[in-house]
């Protein structure tokens, strides 16, 4: 069992260093930046915490990763970054969520049933309800970037992630998972600052 938590804790370990890296390059610049070691740092991380949430028969984790896994490969892709990465690492990129979901549909029904048997049906919702908010805030991300034609973090997805990640807390807290409790309660505050500086930096000097 700690070595699954050790998978977790590096996994959100990555994500919180793209948090806060993003919020002092923020800070440094007074506006909200978006580097690109925030997108690597992001599909790395998603990368473990994927199979951390397999690992923990958490399906809520999993279904979070799958939703923003290629927002992250946009983005990086949209800063000219994805093609620098050697073709082998694309490819395993690229292909390890079909390949892992293929493989959980084809598996003994048992595993399925044991998924979704973990916790009651309530808490299942909530977790993927909170997993679902905090990891749309990608996609509308993506599709703000696109709309503009570069890769930014806009104010909604800063809102999406308080109200996501309070979410994620209380279900962590719940579940009684130390690597959610941990890693959102942290990123709250960042977001928040980040908010800050949406605001500020928009308002007529």
């Amino acid at each position: 069992m700690f070595w699954i938590y050790g998978i977790g804790f590096i996994a959100q370990g990555l994500f919180s260093a793209r948090t806060f890296i993003q919020w002092i390059l923020s800070e440094k610049a007074k506006r909200v930046i978006t580097p690109t070691i925030y997108w690597q740092l992001s599909l790395l991380a998603s990368f473990l915490f994927f199979i951390y949430g397999w690992l923990r028969d958490d399906f809520s984790i999993i279904l979070g990763q799958l939703i923003s896994y290629y927002v992250y490969i946009w983005n990086l892709n949209t800063k000219g970054h994805w093609k620098k990465l050697h073709t082998i690492l694309r490819v395993i990129f690229m292909i390890t969520p079909p390949i892992a979901i293929t493989l959980f549909f084809i598996e003994d029904k048992s595993v399925i049933s044991e998924l979704f048997n973990e916790m009651s049906f309530s808490l299942l919702l909530f977790g993927s309800i909170a997993q679902v908010i905090f990891t749309l805030r990608f996609v509308y991300q993506w599709w703000y970037s696109r709309e503009i034609d570069e890769s930014v973090l806009p104010l909604g997805f800063f809102v999406m992630s308080i109200i996501g990640s309070s979410m994620i807390s209380i279900y962590g807290f719940i579940r009684l998972d130390p690597v959610l409790i941990l890693g959102q309660g942290v990123g709250v505050v960042v977001y928040a600052r980040n908010i800050y500086l949406l605001v500020k930096s928009s308002k007529p000097k």
